[in-house]
């Protein structure tokens, strides 16, 4: 923690030592009374008024750093090889919560982190570091890791074929930051349990969402879509976390949309739309601490966010501005490259901020408000499944069968939130002999059995197939559900659609409720979660092949296969007979000679002749108001060289002069929502850095100043060597703006 938030914690409890001495004259009576009223306003959570006699359980929540690295590698979500790493927005945060029911000792653990989706290396990865650490506390079946889907995080944590081409292969400090970061906030968590309750609310969150492929959506029951208001789930499910005082802990909150409010063009890190919600949540619990920084966690998760898109102005040509909401996603002029949806801001920034601050506004009146307890025991069932060979039983006479893992043509044309390359249209069920005859060439046609499988799917990829230098698509799946109390948190997969996620939420809660030994139960799909495997469309949705059904690897039935195999999870948990489970095959771990990397070491860094790193090269003006920018450039070094060292907190912070000390405070980091960092490489081995912090209106008249931090690379003798430097603006002002 940091000396900004000490500060705030020792002022605090200085007002309460002199508030005792003044109350030690006054009658015992009221005294009691005035420490109560303190206790109340000092803390916001409103303490539940009911004190049921029912155990209570321990709870811990940790928040770690995950951010991994800024440049020079692809960011995780579009698959765009262009859109390559160059600084940072937000960071990036892994938060952890363990909960234990004290009878027992049987524990949870729900982990959400601001990244594109759970890898198998990943988790696997992850649970050796826990089963390391806490031997067989922490392990496969009650440790769910789910990834927020942000789209700005860094790529390289995959070990499949496809995931590292798009990622241009496997980097190891990508991948190590994420297990850190994951494993060190259950770290935190662990050791800071505390008694505690939690409590359950849901709302609706307004204009914060909008269906991407309604065609695809309408193309279900109608007697089911008329059993839903809208095409896409306006619900957020919001815990509270408190302790036996009642004082926060902590939250999770699951809504459904996709974190893509930052598009395709953006180069910058960023925990996007979720991460900003999490970050007002935090900031506003965390009194007078830096972000990151603070014992509050709020985690915002996914969910059945398939076909869900944060673009709320809908598919427009951007060239013409006319609608392009048809099946295909296609402009007349320019065809489906031209189709793009657009956020309710002005720019993806404010897109971002529109969004989260909605979610977040929401989330913080249902917390407020929450009075529903959860209570009962801690249950948790696990399985591995070959997801390329499950049988589905439809009813007592129709079988069906998952199929090998396969692309359809119309992922290759991406969605209205980032489109993809060359001809490729949504909804195209016929497929393209130009495409098909050059697949052919380069990895062969599919199988006819897996052709009749995944119909009328027309295949681009048949990664199922593909097994060179790895596998390009895992088999071997993980389905999981753990319970608390009378809540069900179903991890899935992937991303299932809102329909898919309906359905599965649905007969999770029938299977439950139908042995009579849990009660009416809640029931919250977390998405991204454990491995990843793309997406979950309903079978009436996979016939019309748009992006999402075009995604669904393993066939027509995937989703009648998931809702098989969680409803045997949910029964084994409901009739107590868990120990009767299959464990099932467990998920290759491939070493990494097998694993390849597109991407260079970085060499060791360079400047201009006569200058040192960290020279300022534009630097601030000497005045500025609230809600003007500052912005200055200094010579760098690559950003990567401060992961890999793994010896830097933040890349910049701005200062605030306290003329009565004469020292320096720090008010933002780079994990602040106010500040931004670009990173532009010149030529080989040089770089700068620009450093942008947008002063809000509440920023004090003052004297400021703004560092940046980072580490640049030489080579001495046979090794190389990071050598830390820092780079400081000149001092300037700031006034408030006339008439504010």
């Amino acid at each position: 923690m940091s000396s900004h938030c000490r500060k705030s914690c020792s002022t605090l409890e200085i007002v309460f030592i002199a508030l005792f001495v003044m109350m030690t004259v006054v009658a015992l009576g009221l005294v009691i009374l005035v420490v109560i009223g303190i206790q109340e306003d000092s803390n916001s959570d409103t303490k539940p008024t009911d004190n049921p006699s029912h155990s209570y359980y321990m709870i811990g929540v940790g928040r770690a750093d995950c951010t991994g690295p800024l440049s020079d590698l692809p960011l995780m979500g579009y698959a765009s090889p262009d859109q390559t790493a160059g600084g940072i927005h937000t960071r990036l945060y892994s938060r952890a919560f363990i909960i234990v029911e004290p009878e027992s000792g049987k524990r949870a653990v729900f982990v959400s982190s601001d990244i594109g989706m759970v890898s198998q290396r990943l988790r696997l990865e992850v649970m050796q570091e826990l089963k390391n650490g806490y031997g067989d506390l922490y392990g496969q079946d009650n440790v769910v890791l789910s990834g927020t889907h942000t789209h700005s995080g860094p790529g390289g944590y995959f070990q499949n074929t496809l995931f590292m081409v798009t990622s241009k292969g496997y980097f190891k400090p990508s991948i190590r930051a994420i297990v850190n970061g994951i494993v060190k906030s259950i770290d935190i968590a662990h050791e800071n349990m505390k008694a505690g309750r939690i409590f359950i609310n849901k709302g609706e969150v307004e204009n914060s969402n909008m269906n991407r492929s309604p065609h695809s959506y309408l193309n279900n029951p109608q007697s089911e879509r008329n059993r839903y208001k809208a095409n896409t789930d306006k619900d957020i499910v919001v815990l509270k976390f408190v302790d036996m005082d009642g004082h926060g802990l902590g939250t999770i909150s699951w809504f459904a949309v996709h974190p893509v409010s930052m598009n395709n063009s953006n180069h910058l890190v960023s925990s996007d739309n979720m991460g900003y919600a999490s970050y007002l949540f935090e900031q506003e619990k965390n009194i007078g601490c830096l972000p990151g920084e603070g014992s509050f966690v709020a985690a915002f998760a996914s969910t059945n966010l398939g076909d869900v898109s944060p673009n709320t102005k809908g598919p427009h040509c951007i060239n013409t501005g006319e609608s392009c909401e048809n099946v295909n996603s296609y402009c007349p002029v320019g065809g489906n490259s031209m189709c793009i949806a657009m956020g309710p801001g002005n720019d993806m920034f404010e897109s971002t901020q529109i969004i989260g601050q909605n979610i977040y506004t929401k989330a913080k009146e249902l917390y407020q408000t929450a009075s529903r307890e959860v209570s009962g025991p801690v249950h948790f069932a696990h399985q591995w499944v070959n997801m390329t060979d499950v049988t589905v039983e439809l009813n007592a006479t129709h079988r069906v069968k998952t199929c090998k893992p396969s692309l359809g043509h119309s992922f290759a044309a991406g969605t209205i939130d980032g489109v993809g390359a060359f001809n490729f249209t949504q909804g195209s069920t016929d497929g393209d002999p130009f495409w098909d005859e050059i697949r052919d060439m380069l990895v062969g046609p599919p199988s006819n059995e897996t052709a009749d499988c995944q119909k009328p799917k027309p295949i681009l990829f048949c990664t199922g197939e593909l097994s060179k230098p790895v596998p390009w698509h895992p088999d071997i799946v993980d389905v999981q559900i753990i319970t608390i109390g009378n809540l069900a948190i179903v991890a899935v997969p992937g991303e299932f659609t809102t329909m898919s996620g309906r359905r599965l939420r649905e007969a999770v809660k029938t299977e439950f409720e139908s042995h009579g030994t849990m009660g009416e139960m809640d029931v919250v799909v977390a998405g991204l979660s454990n491995v990843y495997t793309h997406y979950i469309t309903t079978f009436e949705e996979y016939q019309v092949q748009r992006y999402e059904s075009a995604s669904t690897i393993y066939g027509p039935h995937t989703l009648s296969a998931y809702i098989q195999l969680f409803r045997g999870l949910a029964r084994a948990i409901a009739q107590n007979s868990i120990g009767n489970l299959p464990k099932g095959p467990e998920p290759p771990f491939y070493s990494e000679d097998l694993l390849f990397s597109l991407l260079a070491d970085n060499l060791a860094d360079s400047k201009p002749v006569n200058t040192s790193f960290g020279d300022v090269i534009k630097d601030t003006m000497p005045l500025y108001r609230t809600g003007e920018v500052v912005e200055v450039t200094f010579i760098s070094a690559n950003l990567r060289n401060s992961v890999e060292s793994r010896a830097l907190q933040t890349f910049l912070t701005v200062e605030r002069l306290d003329n009565f000390t004469s020292t320096w405070s720090i008010i933002h980091n780079d994990a602040s929502w106010e500040t931004r960092l670009y990173w532009n490489k010149k030529g080989l081995a040089q770089s700068n850095v620009t450093v942008s912090w947008y002063i809000p209106q509440a920023a004090k008249p003052g004297t400021y100043r703004i560092q940046h931090f980072g580490h640049y690379k030489q080579r001495q003798g046979s090794k190389f060597i990071f050598t830390p430097y820092t780079a400081t603006s000149s001092v300037f002002d700031i006034l408030k703006t006339q008439g504010l």
